[in-house]
Order: C-alpha cells, then sequence, then structure tokens
C-alpha cells in the first residue's frame, strides 16, 4: 500500500512539473510573417509591459510592412522601425519602456529583445517602444566565455559611472551650486567602484554557459538589454536573413519585411 501511495505521490509530481515546464510554451505566442518566411515566437509573462506592448503593436498592423533594418551575421537581426515601413502613420515610435531585465531570460540563440539607446544616454536603459532584435549569435567555448565575463565586467563599470554621472549632475543642477565638471567626475569614479564593490563579480551561471557553448547566442548584452521572448519555430529564417547582403550601415541590399504580426493566445 506505502508502496503504491509513493507511486501515486511520484507520478502526480512529474505531472505537475511537467505542466509547469510546458506551461510557459502554451503561453501567448506571435507569428512573425516575413517576406523570407515565418517565424514562431513566444512572449515571456516575466516581461508584462514589453509583453503588453509588442501585443498593441502587432494587432494595431504597426509592423506590418517594417524592414529589417539592421542586420549583422553571427549576431543578429533588427526590426522594428517604424520610418522604413510606407504608411508610417499608424502610431508613433518615439517612447520607451522601462527595462524589464531578467536573470532568467537571457541572450540564447533565438532570444527576442528589446533595442535601446546606449547608456551614456540612457542610463535607465528604457527599450525602445518597438524596436527589437533576434538573436542569431555563435556558440562560444570556453576561452570565449572567459572574454565575454570581463567585457560584461567592464560594461557594467562603464553602465554605473554614466549613471552616477547623469544622477550628479541632477543633483548639481537642484542645488544650484557652484560643482565644477571635474568634481562631478571624480564623484562618479568613486560610486561606480562603491557599486562595483558592493555587487561583486559577475559569475556567469552554469546553465547559461552551456547553453552558449551548446547552442550560442550573444553573451555580452546579459544584464543589458530587456530579453522579453524567444523563436520556437523558424530559426532557419532568422539564419537565412542574418545571412543576407548588407551595406556598410548593415541594412540589407534588398529590402526584408515584415508582411504580419499575428498574436495567437
Amino acid at each position: 500500500m506505502r508502496t503504491s501511495l509513493r507511486f501515486v505521490l511520484s507520478l502526480v509530481a512529474v505531472l505537475v512539473i511537467a505542466g509547469c515546464s510546458t506551461s510557459g510554451k502554451k503561453g501567448i505566442r506571435a507569428e512573425i510573417k516575413t517576406t523570407e518566411g515565418d517565424i514562431l515566437i513566444s512572449l515571456s509573462d516575466l516581461t508584462p509591459l514589453h509583453r503588453d506592448n509588442f501585443i498593441k503593436l502587432a494587432e494595431s498592423g504597426f509592423y506590418d510592412g517594417v524592414t529589417f533594418h539592421r542586420v549583422i551575421r553571427d549576431f543578429m537581426i533588427q526590426t522594428g522601425d517604424g520610418s522604413t515601413r510606407q504608411d508610417s502613420s499608424l502610431i508613433s515610435d518615439d517612447y520607451t519602456i522601462p527595462a524589464e531585465i531578467n536573470d532568467s531570460l537571457f541572450h540564447r540563440r533565438g532570444a527576442v529583445a528589446a533595442a535601446r539607446m546606449g547608456d551614456d544616454v540612457n542610463p535607465e536603459r528604457n527599450s525602445s517602444g518597438t524596436q527589437f532584435y533576434i538573436v542569431q549569435g555563435k556558440v562560444y567555448n570556453d576561452e570565449d566565455l572567459s572574454a565575454t565575463v570581463q567585457r560584461i565586467e567592464y560594461n557594467r563599470r562603464q553602465y554605473l559611472y554614466n549613471k552616477a554621472l547623469l544622477d550628479l549632475r541632477r543633483e548639481a543642477e537642484q542645488s544650484g551650486g557652484p560643482v565644477s565638471e571635474d568634481e562631478i567626475q571624480q564623484n562618479a569614479i568613486i560610486k561606480a567602484y562603491e557599486a562595483m564593490e558592493e555587487a561583486g563579480p559577475y559569475v556567469m551561471p552554469e546553465n547559461r554557459r552551456n547553453a552558449y557553448k551548446s547552442e550560442g547566442g550573444t553573451p555580452f548584452l546579459d544584464g543589458a538589454y530587456t530579453v522579453f521572448g524567444e523563436v520556437l519555430e523558424g530559426m532557419e529564417v532568422v539564419d537565412a536573413i542574418a545571412s543576407t547582403a548588407t551595406d556598410m550601415t548593415d541594412r540589407p541590399v534588398q529590402d526584408i519585411r515584415i508582411l504580419k504580426v499575428r498574436i495567437i493566445k
């Protein structure tokens, strides 16, 4: 009897775990129909602002006709610039979304993430309201990942410095007192150093390291951009777009467009 009971409880646990592990795949999905083929993505519930914004844009028809305006092989394909569409009257893309950077969502191959302005002018790392990219990436080895960790550390130090610099400049403006730019910059360096000490060194999680070594991705973007989805089907289309000929600005020589984005709930 006890053996049977243990078996039943174990079976229930397996079913519960299985249900949890597949629930993310049954959430809101989007079919991106392009001139090169279809890409099916899932939208993460861990980033509700980005999820809902993407749904709003898709259902309004904003993405219909936009081009993939920035394409870099072994890196990513970027789209969502409303000015690349013939009809740019639907929705303005001149807005941002607060960052929703989550450690469990990273830049593995097939990740869908929001583009944004750089840290120097956007220390809050707010996302573009409309532009997003899909990671093609490449496979990394241990030596590559060690170098990437150093790059992430450097980027984090620069981010903290830029953020401190902006905060100190705002404080100086509000105080109205005479504060030199040299003093502000020196204090920003100190604040950034203190923040780095408090945070401790960056350690790449083992599951993430394994994913980059087997599947590939763009690990140097981790922690800096909001990943809000992943490709479920159609990576061959992403690869085809990433392999297209581009000009000096990384724009495809021949336009590659999104025809329609269909939300599947």
